[in-house]
């Protein structure tokens, strides 16, 4: 067919993985409607992050983790394949579609990377849609930074405990057109520093895409995943090596285990349409549109 979609919702030990199926369904089941109707794979991820930025069942968007302040800090990026354009936003408060945002700063200014103040003022002159902060405060996110509060620690959404998945949503995708994109988008981690930001808006970390080789998103523990540069070395791995999406996918969770005993996981769509994920943690929430047929895996 040429087209291919994989979209995931974080890594971790999945709790109740159940509850996650639907939502993925539903969201693969759109982006594959509009890659089927010819949509450019840029604006299948976009949308595709966007619904997960809207669930509240992600760390992303409207269910994003509580900083230490308890207040939610959104990061996000997107990258086209056909000439590495990208865009970037981090610590960006009251943004409902942080994506949106991240696209915008690629397609309408000279600049990749806008943070903070400055990314939320170029946000409301290009209309972008601004939340009340309690459009962002679930009470189970609110619960979650309360228990971790209790331990006096700071924790991932998903994992060994009860808040442990490995919080971030992302797309990745090729178009019948054969160009690939991918989008990747984060609330963080739960009672984590003001000021943090990981590797979600980072290109070549959590995010990256080239017509060359595959595009890519990732979810993890973000300074791992920035000090790996590690959505760079799985494309390397397919540009130079000749590596398919599943076969990348693997070898760079296991550079990442390897060099900084990495949690996480990744996935690939590479240029011949192929879908890949591998992972370093018990599961992985993902989903996948390849060769026609659509795969939901939440465990």
């Amino acid at each position: 067919m040429g087209y291919s979609l994989m979209i995931h919702g974080g890594a971790g030990a999945i709790g109740a993985p159940e509850r996650f199926a639907p939502s993925l369904r539903a969201i693969i089941e759109t982006g594959a409607d509009m890659l089927t109707k010819g949509a450019s794979a840029l604006d299948a991820v976009t949308e595709c992050v966007r619904l997960l930025e809207d669930d509240p069942l992600f760390n992303a968007g409207r269910g994003s983790v509580l900083n230490a302040d308890g207040a939610v800090y959104c990061d996000a990026s997107v990258m086209d394949g056909r000439g590495l354009s990208a865009g970037a936003v981090a610590g960006v408060r009251r943004v409902r579609n942080p994506v949106l945002l991240a696209r915008l700063v690629m397609e309408r200014t000279p600049h990749v990377f806008l943070i903070g103040e400055g990314a939320e003022r170029f946000g409301r002159a290009q209309g972008v849609v601004i939340e009340e902060d309690a459009y962002f405060l679930t009470p189970e996110r609110q619960a979650q930074l309360a228990r971790a509060k209790a331990r006096s620690a700071t924790t991932l959404d998903h994992g060994a405990t009860e808040d442990g998945k490995l919080g971030t949503v992302g797309a990745v995708a090729r178009d019948s057109a054969g160009n690939l994109a991918a989008a990747t988008s984060t609330g963080g981690l739960v009672n984590q520093m003001f000021g943090r930001i990981g590797d979600s808006p980072v290109i070549g970390a959590g995010v990256f895409a080239d017509n060359d080789s595959c595009a890519i998103s990732c979810t993890g523990i973000g300074e791992q995943f920035m000090r790996t540069t590690l959505a760079r070395i799985a494309s390397v791995f397919v540009e130079t090596q000749g590596m398919a999406a599943t076969d990348a996918a693997t070898a760079a969770i296991a550079y990442l285990v390897r060099k900084v005993k990495g949690s996480g996981g990744l996935i690939i769509v590479d240029r011949n349409g192929g879908c890949g994920a591998a992972y370093s943690t018990p599961g992985m929430l993902r989903a996948s549109f390849e060769n026609g047929k659509i795969s939901v895996a939440a465990g």
